[in-house]
């Protein structure tokens, strides 16, 4: 009896102890379960929420809402002052994640979660300086974005027609919120310069002219028609519909946008006069904060002030040095004046983008689609209308939505025409290897790996820029292969040309925190620029002027290109051998856009994983 007493007894220790291991597994799994549906549910109804309150920002991310479950009225949403400017809504999304482990949930779920955290907590920290933004701009601003963004508002069906139709009905509230939010900065003596104020008047006059406006050759009169023509061609609109909303677009553009336009001239020539400083953000009352939150959130980089500027300096006499060892070995490229024009071997835009998309092929991976996919990228090139050319980037790629990626379109300025070189690495910039196939190639492997949907609203300027500079510098090299061996002077040029760009980046990005952070004064940066052989006074104004109106615009571009070099050097340390340029490319377009911190924790636990 005693046997089987102890028997019975191991039998039911073992019994209990298979029992408590299976409340603990399905405890555990409870846990990882519940964590990841709420993190889900709370994502879609953050991106659900984002997207039904701006049908602007909603089309350009996705080409079929009614997928997402977002069938709504046009909205154009205009500003409303708010009390906390925000801060409420961001502390209850902080506290519902808060509440979810993300230990609990699945290795893409756990680095969205730890993205969206940060992205949150450094827009709590940027409530507090709602009055420092400026939605008008005179480079960057929504006076010159929205025709912009209507002239390539794309027509897929009637209703986007009439989606369309009703956001132009709402310019002149939307514009009409924005002249509030100028008179509260003004009255909180947040207000821009006279000089930018009045560069905004005369935009508002260029933009909406009236003599293009009343013969019906203003570029919003001749885009419309263009893609109504698409519609009708693939028999998906009438010739009587097509006819009836070209009379619409007509009229809401005379009796609606232009007098908003007029509006905004109207109240800024009032407001002129009631701002206070026409130099650098640190000389407002809460600057110097508001420029490291600018920083911090429009670049992705978590460095100090001091850190970055140690980073630049250290980058820019290391490029002044490669230059002087360039011009000894090529003493006759100092005779060459940019003027001049030098043989590049590609003349037009679709040849030079063709030739870039074969000689990446070696340094970045084929777009992430099983092999018996049709699925195939097109672009168009575009030139930017001349009524735009002054307020509008040399170059811009338009972003698709996430869900239809195969057309893209890259904007060319031709106001002032590149040189063949410029503009074929200006093309590597927004279209191969740059912008285009980043945005494609993350894109569509986040649509396959069904990340997170919150990744597609988080904006991180320092990779998405600092990628595109990335690329563009070895878009050079690319170049300089071309005429290595027939001309070696032509691709030691390439090369000058090169090194000059980084070093006007370098220098405009210290001249950022110089202006806006140290309170450099126009003399003081003109006499800097002198000493570097820029010695013409209104070159030196026009640098001055365009930092104050853009801070950290230049640091977006230049810090995030050397923090995807320190990037790259830690993947060369960390993987020794098995490093590639495919392999740290694949890796960064993985991973998706990100801050830096993101991107160097995923490498090291990736390594060490």
């Amino acid at each position: 009896m005693a046997f089987f007493s102890t028997s019975n007894r191991r039998q039911k220790l073992l019994i209990s102890a298979l029992f408590a291991s299976f409340v603990s597994l399905i405890f555990g799994i409870f846990l990882y379960t519940n964590d990841s549906r709420r993190f889900k549910a709370l994502t879609r109804e953050l991106f659900q929420s984002e997207l039904s309150g701006n049908t602007l920002n909603l089309h350009y991310t996705l080409a079929f809402p009614e997928e997402y479950g977002l069938v709504e009225e046009a909205l154009l949403p205009s500003w409303q002052p708010s009390s906390d400017n925000g801060e409420k809504e961001i502390r209850s999304t902080l506290n519902q994640l808060s509440k979810i482990s993300s230990k609990h949930l699945s290795e893409d779920e756990a680095y969205a979660y730890d993205l969206l955290t940060r992205y949150l907590t450094l827009r709590l920290t940027g409530t507090a300086y709602a009055y420092y933004d400026e939605p008008l701009s005179p480079s960057s601003g929504m006076q010159s974005g929205l025709p912009t963004l209507l002239a390539d508002y794309t027509f897929r069906s009637p209703k986007d027609v009439e989606d369309y139709l009703d956001l132009l009905d709402q310019t002149d509230t939307y514009f009409e919120g924005l002249i509030e939010f100028e008179k509260e900065k003004a009255q909180r003596s947040l207000f821009m310069s006279d000089s930018s104020a009045g560069r905004i008047i005369e935009q508002c006059c260029s933009i909406m002219d009236q003599n293009s406006l009343s013969t019906g050759s203003h570029f919003l009169h001749t885009t419309f028609e263009e893609r109504l023509n698409v519609l009708l061609d693939q028999g998906i609109i009438s010739q009587e519909e097509k006819e009836m909303w070209i009379s619409e677009n007509d009229r809401l553009l005379t009796t609606v946008m232009a007098p908003a336009y007029e509006n905004v001239a109207d109240a800024f020539t009032i407001l002129q006069g009631s701002g206070l400083n026409e130099m650098g953000l640190c000389y407002f009352p809460d600057g110097r904060g508001y420029y490291e939150y600018l920083l911090a959130s429009a670049t992705g980089s978590s460095r100090t002030i001091s850190e970055i500027k140690n980073m630049l300096y250290q980058n820019f006499q290391q490029t002044l040095s490669a230059m002087h060892t360039l011009l000894i070995q090529y003493p006759q490229l100092a005779g060459i004046s940019s003027a001049q024009t030098v043989y590049f071997p590609y003349a037009s835009p679709e040849e030079m983008l063709e030739d870039l998309r074969e000689q990446m092929k070696g340094d970045f991976p084929a777009f992430p689609v099983p092999e018996d996919s049709d699925f195939d990228v097109s672009y168009t090139v575009k030139s930017v209308s001349p009524s735009m050319e002054d307020y509008s980037s040399p170059a811009y790629y338009l972003t698709p939505p996430i869900d239809d990626m195969r057309n893209n379109i890259i904007y060319i300025n031709h106001k002032n025409s590149p040189d063949a070189l410029t503009l074929y690495t200006t093309l590597a910039h927004e279209g191969y290897p740059g912008h285009l196939y980043q945005t494609v190639y993350s894109q569509l492997y986040m649509n396959q790996t069904n990340a997170s949907c919150i990744r597609h609203l988080l904006h991180y300027g320092g990779y998405v820029e600092g990628w595109a500079l990335y690329v563009e510098n070895l878009s050079y090299q690319y170049a300089q292969s071309l005429v290595r061996n027939s001309d070696p002077q032509t691709a030691a040029w390439y090369e000058a040309c090169r090194l000059n760009r980084n070093l006007q980046l370098c220098l405009y990005s210290l001249l950022d925190i110089a202006i806006h952070y140290e309170g450099a004064s126009p003399a003081k940066v003109t006499a800097i620029l002198q000493k570097l052989g820029i010695t013409n006074p209104e070159v030196s104004a026009a640098i001055y002027q365009y930092i104050v109106e853009e801070p950290v615009n230049y640091l977006k571009y230049y810090l995030g290109f050397l923090e995807f070099l320190s990037l790259k050097e830690e993947a060369q340390k960390l993987w020794g051998n098995s490093f590639s340029l495919p392999r740290f490319h694949q890796f960064i377009l993985e991973t998706g856009p990100s801050d830096f911190q993101g991107l160097r924790s995923r490498l090291y636990s990736r390594a060490n994983g």
